[in-house]
């Protein structure tokens, strides 16, 4: 498990492969000087965050060689993300194509 810290917030644990999602999709709307919600699982229910390049923001990962990237996945958090609703963590699609991020 990954974890994601943000200001004094306390950390979230998140699997890996979704974290590894997510951190190409938040740099690319912090990079941009967009701010957007972030809705993650958090005990029995759902925290959201206010993400904003002014804030302190902390991933890491436990596992020593870096996930696969699927494109279709980080496309479809992107467009989460520029909803009105925020940036959640929706279901990774099936039958697509992965690239490693090891590999040029």
């Amino acid at each position: 498990m990954g974890r994601l810290m943000y200001g004094g917030v306390e950390p979230f644990e998140v699997e890996e492969r979704s974290l590894a999602h997510l951190r190409l999709v938040i740099m690319n709307k912090l990079r941009r000087n967009e701010s957007f919600l972030l809705h993650l699982p958090h005990g029995g229910g759902v925290r959201s965050l206010w993400i904003d390049a002014s804030m302190p923001l902390t991933l890491s990962f436990a596992g020593s060689r870096p996930a696969t990237i699927n494109r279709d996945w980080i496309e479809a958090l992107m467009e989460s993300a520029n909803s009105s609703y925020g940036l959640q963590i929706v279901r990774e699609p099936d039958n697509t194509v992965v690239r490693d991020p090891l590999q040029a």
